[in-house]
């Protein structure tokens, strides 16, 4: 069996591909480009391609599907990226391939603490040895109450993580966990969420539902000095409302690695290019907010898992065996 591996990365991905796909008896075609109408052709041949977060739309899964390409897995937890509608009349199988769920958890304690502690100023200032402390007096996570919305493997984890920091834990999800419960974590509304917490941390799945869930709406509801955290998705903040926030002074600090419109940005060198992204060039501005370029997953176990998994789901997909990976 063939799979045409796109966005190889040769630095951590390249070596590892090659190996088990030695072991798993998978040839491979591996291009360190996304996958586009230019490149398509590389998988002719191949029934499975393994990408990373470039945008599958419409247009570009028919051009897989017409080169015989029946299995489309993404090397991510997330898979907003694939036009699911899509990919199901084109007869097309998608799988992801979930990592561990500490690499995140860690980074969204370290971007908490971070924001609550106005880190990113108190190295700007460091930088440039201004050791004053006027305007960085920070904030003790026991005085805090944090917001948890989405108690999936990494909220959950979170959750753990924060409960040795003595700070009040609250919840929100569609689908309560006996297992939060058991640990005394309360389960609230939303509404009550915005009123009570003084961070409030994502990790939800972006979907049609909840996109823009926080907006100006609910964040005229949340604390004066509200702190948020995203190491989800970025479309799941309203960025025009966030910015507004931050200006007006309602929105005390933000710790984000994840920002709407990130496609075709990040993981890129785009450092010689006017971007328009205007929206991330204002947030980046301000001193009360960290801007990481999504790389909460990014870790040694991580990389290994991702390769691993979606590859064996290509195996299991062509030998046709139960795939635990598949989401349509």
């Amino acid at each position: 069996m063939r799979v045409t591996v796109y966005s190889c990365r040769p630095f951590d991905e390249k070596d590892l591909f090659e190996k088990l796909g030695r072991e798993f008896g998978i040839e491979l075609i591996l291009c360190p480009d996304a996958p586009d109408e230019k490149n398509a052709s590389l998988a002719k041949g191949s029934e499975c391609i393994d990408i990373l977060t470039s945008q599958m739309t419409a247009g570009l899964l028919k051009v897989f599907a017409d080169y015989g390409v029946k299995y489309v897995t993404t090397r991510t937890i997330g898979y907003d990226h694939i036009d699911i509608k899509a990919a199901k009349e084109l007869g097309l199988t998608v799988a992801n391939a979930p990592y561990g769920p500490c690499g995140v958890a860690d980074y969204t304690v370290m971007l908490l603490l971070m924001t609550i502690r106005r880190m990113k100023r108190i190295l700007e200032r460091t930088n440039i040895q201004d050791y004053t402390i006027k305007g960085i007096q920070g904030r003790e996570l026991k005085d805090l109450t944090v917001g948890i919305i989405g108690t999936g493997r990494i909220g959950r984890t979170v959750l753990k993580d924060l409960s040795g920091f003595g700070c009040r834990l609250i919840a929100y999800d569609l689908y309560e966990s006996a297992e939060v419960k058991e640990s005394g974590v309360l389960y609230v509304t939303l509404e009550e969420m915005w009123r009570q917490a003084d961070v409030i941390s994502l990790h939800t799945p972006l979907t049609s539902e909840n996109r823009h869930m926080i907006n100006e709406k609910t964040i005229s509801q949340m604390k004066d000095g509200v702190m948020i955290i995203n190491t989800a998705r970025g479309a799941l903040i309203d960025s025009q409302a966030l910015i507004a926030g931050i200006e007006s002074g309602k929105i005390g600090g933000a710790g984000l690695d994840v920002v709407e419109n990130e496609f075709e940005l990040y993981y890129y060198d785009r450092k010689s290019d006017i971007l328009n992204n205007r929206e991330l060039a204002i947030l980046r501005g301000f001193p009360n907010v960290t801007v990481s370029h999504h790389m909460a997953f990014y870790t040694d176990d991580c990389v290994e898992t991702v390769v691993r998994d979606s590859l064996l789901g290509c195996k299991y997909f062509v030998e046709g065996k139960e795939n635990p990976w598949e989401v349509q």
